[in-house]
Formats: C-alpha cells, structure tokens, sequence
C-alpha cells in the first residue's frame, strides 16, 4: 500500500489547483501550467516542467506528486480493444479498456471498485462492492492508457471518447466522477468535448438532477434493459427505489436543460428469451414515445455461472426493426473485446467485497442530492 504523504495533483480540477498554489503563496496561473505538463504532455515529474520556476519545482517535488494507477497487466483482443488492469494503492484492481474504431477511439473508464447494484446480468456485480474511487483514480485511468497508446501517423490524439461505463455507477460517486469530468472537458488539460464524454447510469435520480445543475452538459446514457417495472426490478434492482417513470422523467429534464445533447442514449442488453420478444420491443417504443433518445442494442456477453444467454441474431434483428419502424435511431452494438473479456458487462478486476449481499443498497438510502431523512 501507498502511503505517501505527498499531495496528489492527478485528479484536481484547474479551479482546485489554483486554490493549492494560492494556498501555498504561489500565483493562480501555476495552475494552467500544471494541468498542461500531467494531461496534455503527460509529464509527471516536476523536475522536467520547465517553465515553473527552479524554486517552484523543488518545493513541489517535496510536497506533491502526481500518481495515477498502476498498469499491472495488458490484454489486446484480436478486433484491436485493449484491456488494463490497474492496481490502486489499497490492493483492489480496476479495469479500463480502450475501443478503436474507423475514426474515433473509446476509453471505458470505471468510476467505482466493484459495484453496489447487483445487476443479475452484469460480472461486474458479482464482484460486490468495496468502493468509490478518488477523482484522480478515474482521470488516471485516461492518462495512463493515453501514456501507453500511441497516435498513427496524422492523428492528432488517439483517445477521442471517454465512456463512463467500466465497473461501478458514477452516480453514486458524484463528487470525484464530476471533477474528473471537469478535466475531460478542460481546455488545458484533455480537451474533449461535451458530445464526447458520456456517463452511464442506471438511473440514480437525484444525482442525476444534480449532474443536471452543474451545467457540464455530458452525454448522458440510461441502462434500461427492459420496457417495464416488472421486469427491471428483476434485471436492475435499482429500480426497486427509481421506478422508470421517474427515471425517464429525469432523463428529459437532463436534455432539455439546454446545451448540446438533445437525445438520451437508451443501452438495452438483449438477454434471451428474457426481454427480448417482439412484444417487449413494441413495449418498449410506446415507453419512449416521449423522451428523446435513441437506442442502442447490446447483445449479451456471457461470463460464467451466468444464468442467462444471448439473444439470436433473428431475435435481435426483429427487435430493432420494430423499433426502427416505430421511428427510433436504433444501433446494434457490436461485441468487441469479448475474447479478452473487455466487453460490455464483463469487467471484474479484483474486488475486496466489503458489502454483504443483503446490505448492497445501503449506499442507495441516501444519494447524492437527496433530502435529509
């Protein structure tokens, strides 16, 4: 375990790092600096950030120190997805990967150690929970896999999309996934742009009216899985508290609080024989007739011991023509990665469960956001 003393610079936001150097007699401006040494030119030793002055570097290289974590294993699958596993300092592990595509390239960043909702369709669940991660363990995870991906010839970077879809719900680590998030978008640090980044959530209302009040304008992606109650209280427990007539209704307010997403993208993983009928696919379009949105289609990634199977390719056509012919923008996610399991669903790292299974919604009694009991 790691146990500097030192002040971890990786995952304050410009805002927290202009607050550090004032705080120590430095001026604001160190901050920029600073951000574009560690995120843009990946520089983590203070002694090469040559435009601080001598002075600045040495007290720096005394006091802080910038610290992502660990790589300790590489996977490439055959389709070209690579999967990391990185160690943090408490011994638990994370996983992240990265999806190349013709003309963009997705990093899946996980925002927790495991997760508390217990999705019977995810691996991820199995591991339980241990938990959230620091904003610098999340925007690590970015400039790590950039340290170890390397631009083709004429591309300008090769991490163009951050996905907050790895292990845990970012929603329920509001505070750090929102800093990391704020230095995604940073100018002087990744860049992205708001279409570019996009957090996954299961439906945590009150933080997702919270996300909506900070005004960052992220893509936002609902995991729904099903066209009803009755079944998503099966498939994702959390439905049990945010029942999907709130979660939608929270969904439209997100997109139709201004800025640049006008459209919430609805993540269904096809299970077989499950939620996968042609009836559950006209189900599905009468409950977002209202909400802007379109629809990507997820065939299961099975794991072991999983009880369910994946959707035939004739099932999973029939139900993306219903919802197509019922005028929706429907995608049918291609696995990538799943001969590594890196593929949506399967990220398991390794997990100290410090929850009991009966004890998993705890976190979920008060959520960010909410009221006071």
């Amino acid at each position: 375990m790691n146990e500097s003393t030192k002040t971890n610079l990786m995952g304050m936001t410009r805002e927290e790092l202009a607050g550090f150097f004032v705080a120590h007699g430095e001026k604001p401006f160190r901050a920029v600096q600073v951000l574009k040494w560690i995120h843009q030119r990946g520089i983590t030793d203070f002694a090469a950030m040559t435009d601080l002055t001598k002075g600045l570097r040495a007290w720096l290289s005394e006091h802080a120190e910038v610290r992502a974590p660990e790589i300790v294993m590489t996977q490439a699958a055959r389709d070209g997805t690579h999967k990391w596993l990185l160690r943090l300092d408490d011994g638990n592990c994370i996983e992240t990967v990265f999806i190349p595509e013709e003309g963009r390239g997705t990093l899946c960043v996980s925002s927790q150690v495991g997760c508390a909702l217990d999705c019977s369709f995810c691996s991820t669940a199995r591991q339980g929970f241990n938990r959230n991660l620091t904003a610098a363990e999340i925007i690590g995870q970015l400039h790590a896999a950039r340290g170890h991906l390397q631009p083709e010839e004429g591309q300008s970077r090769v991490v163009s999309n951050v996905v907050l879809m790895g292990m845990g719900e970012p929603l329920l680590n509001f505070e750090p996934v929102v800093a990391a998030m704020s230095l995604m978008l940073e100018d002087n640090a990744y860049g992205l742009s708001k279409r570019r980044v996009t957090l996954s959530t299961a439906g945590v209302v009150p933080a997702l009216d919270r996300l909506r009040e900070t005004g960052l304008q992220v893509a936002l992606a609902l995991s729904l899985h099903a066209p009803n109650d009755a079944l998503r209280d099966q498939l994702v427990p959390l439905n049990r508290k945010y029942p999907i007539a709130d979660v939608l209704a929270a969904c439209r307010r997100y997109v139709g609080n201004g800025g640049h997403h006008s459209r919430v993208t609805v993540e269904y993983v096809l299970l077989d024989g499950i939620n996968d009928s042609q009836a559950q696919a006209r189900e599905l379009a009468a409950l977002l007739r209202d909400v802007p949105c379109k629809v990507n289609l997820i065939p299961f990634n099975p794991f072991p011991e999983s009880r369910y199977r994946r959707s035939s390719g004739a099932a999973i056509d029939r139900f993306r023509d219903i919802l197509v012919q019922a005028g929706y923008t429907t995608i049918t996610r291609r696995p990538r990665g799943d001969d590594i399991d890196a593929a949506c669903g399967q990220l398991v790292g390794r997990v100290e469960d410090r929850s009991r299974r009966v004890m998993r919604f705890a976190a979920l009694e008060n959520p960010p956001g909410a009221a006071p009991p």
